[in-house]
């Protein structure tokens, strides 16, 4: 009369209990980063699910869903600020469909970051089925997750690395960046969660090719040795020759975005900037640094209408880089210029990696007119040259604007072409506290990347002046008009991430590969 109900196993009472482990274990991962960086618990968030996927024998595919709950908790907390846009009434967009807009920019951002944590899974169980041996398994799950960051940070949705869960407070193993990027801090990571992962396994997996007692000592002797090198690279004294000093002024506007793209904007830009500048070059500047798009002009406009920002360069003949428009094949530019103290164009810098939907549209050419209202600008951003070089008359220098921070390899190209110092110019006025403190955290590892000094305006905060080793000299209030004058060193060091790139994952690959090849042949049988 009644027919029995079959439970599947995913919806079963005890295989929830690895759904909310590792939701909790990615939850960690997120707050490891700023603002709340508890970045001790990265050392060992990513373990449940680790366990979870070497278990997995046979496969099912409601076995991900682990794997599914863990990228939402670690995207889902890293990434919850970009839910800041809203509301955009300033923008025209009514406050209902801005807070849609929010949700579905934030859930693209945690969609884009799960299918990288579903690759490395399916990656991981499909290791586990072929490779008894726990450090063949480490190494390959710490090749996949490194190859895939990688992956990701050549697309336009690039923000977090496990590696940036370190910054800006764990210093020592963020020194480890000058030798291959973020690879070599995400590495590290990866194989102590790993090896701690395999050590909980291992007594549970009849596996000759398993001393369980190696397993923690191994993941221990990672950690201490590490971070002792670490220790070592950032004790180095920095060369402070005087002949390469440069006293650089700050000027963080404060200028809401609600107002920024108005006349009420423009005035309080003008004289906001135009004063700061007097008062640093006043004061003993050798340059100022402006944030991104401090003057909401193009700035040829301004030099032939005369302004009064464009005379005060003349009457105090202090070189500016000043963030402002420009024009590109009949569209804006997001541009830094290079002004010299008497008022000519030296140089300018257009931004190569513009925000998705913010700056311009993906496939414009399909979603265009569905999206247009999404944009800023009266018309979309032009991309930059990847291959400029921006010269200030101190020479060379290494331009960010805004979030180009994400991008290492951004950096490291500038750097290995002559840059001598880092310029970062952003805005990070229409978002919460945790934006900015991640958007600095970034920078300090492209600093500490290319041993290279940073000087950071932004609109209304965090502006900073850190060293090559990633110490933050001076870092400013948010939300508040400030100006600050500052000494830093130029430098034409190059680190071997600055001369070999990305080298480590490459390294580890190729490792990866023979493991690949080797028990294919030990087992008479190809590895698929």
């Amino acid at each position: 009369m009644f027919e029995k109900i079959t439970v599947l196993p995913a919806f079963r009472s005890e295989q929830r209990l690895p759904w909310i482990t590792c939701f909790l274990a990615g939850v960690s991962m997120g707050i490891a980063c700023d603002p709340i960086n508890a970045w001790f618990l990265a050392w060992i968030a990513l373990i449940p699910l680790w366990v979870w996927l070497i278990h997995q024998q046979p496969f099912h595919w409601y076995q991900l869903i682990p794997a599914i709950t863990f990228a939402i908790g670690y995207y889902g907390v890293t990434l919850f600020w970009i839910t800041g846009v809203h509301p955009m009434t300033w923008m025209g967009v009514p406050w209902l469909a801005s807070l849609v807009i929010a949700i579905f920019c934030w859930g693209c951002l945690i969609v884009w970051g799960t299918v990288l944590v579903m690759i490395w899974s399916l990656a991981m169980i499909f290791i586990a089925r072929k490779l008894d041996h726990p450090l063949q398994r480490v190494l390959l799950g710490v090749t996949f997750w490194c190859s895939l960051e990688t992956l990701w940070s050549y697309t336009p949705l690039h923000w977090t690395t496990l590696a940036l869960t370190q910054s800006p407070h764990n210093l020592p193993i963020l020194q480890l960046l000058s030798l291959s990027g973020t690879t070599t801090v995400t590495a590290i990571m990866a194989a102590f969660n790993g090896l701690l992962a395999e050590a909980i396994l291992n007594p549970r997996r009849k596996s000759r090719f398993s001393p369980s007692f190696g397993l923690t000592q191994g993941a221990i002797a990672l950690l201490v040795i590490f971070h002792l090198v670490g220790w070592w690279l950032y004790l180095r004294p920095i060369d402070t020759p005087q002949n390469q000093a440069l006293r650089v002024g700050i000027i963080q506007g404060n200028i809401p975005n609600e107002i920024k793209l108005y006349p009420e904007g423009w005035r309080k830009a003008i004289a906001g900037y135009t004063q700061g500048y007097i008062n640093l070059a006043q004061a003993g500047a050798d340059a100022v640094l402006t944030p991104e798009t401090a003057l909401p002009f193009q700035w040829p406009e301004q030099v032939r209408q005369r302004s009064e920002f464009y005379q005060a360069i003349l009457e105090q003949g202090v070189p500016v880089w000043l963030g402002a428009f420009g024009t590109k094949q009949g569209r804006y530019t997001n541009s830094l210029y290079s002004i010299t103290g008497d008022g000519e164009t030296l140089s300018r810098f257009d931004k190569v990696k513009l925000v998705p939907l913010g700056e311009y549209i993906p496939l414009e050419s399909v979603l265009g007119k569905l999206v247009d209202r999404l944009s800023p600008l009266d018309s979309h951003l032009a991309k930059g040259d990847p291959d400029q070089t921006f010269m200030t008359p101190f020479g060379q220098a290494i331009v960010g604007i805004c979030y180009e921070s994400a991008y290492g390899e951004h950096f490291r190209r500038q750097a290995a072409k002559g840059g001598e110092l880092i310029l970062s110019a952003s805005n990070d006025a229409h978002y919460s506290e945790t934006m900015p403190a991640q958007h600095h955290a970034q920078d300090i590892m492209r600093a500490i990347e290319t041993d290279r000094a940073m000087v950071r305006a932004t609109n209304t905060g965090y502006s900073a002046i850190v060293d090559p080793h990633g110490n933050t000299l001076w870092l400013s209030q948010r939300n508040e008009y400030q100006t600050h004058l500052g000494t830093i060193y130029q430098r034409d060091t190059k680190t071997l991430y600055v001369r070999w790139g990305n080298w480590l994952n490459w390294t580890l690959a190729g490792l990866s590969v023979t493991i690949i090849a080797f028990t294919g042949i030990r087992h008479n049988r190809p590895f698929y």
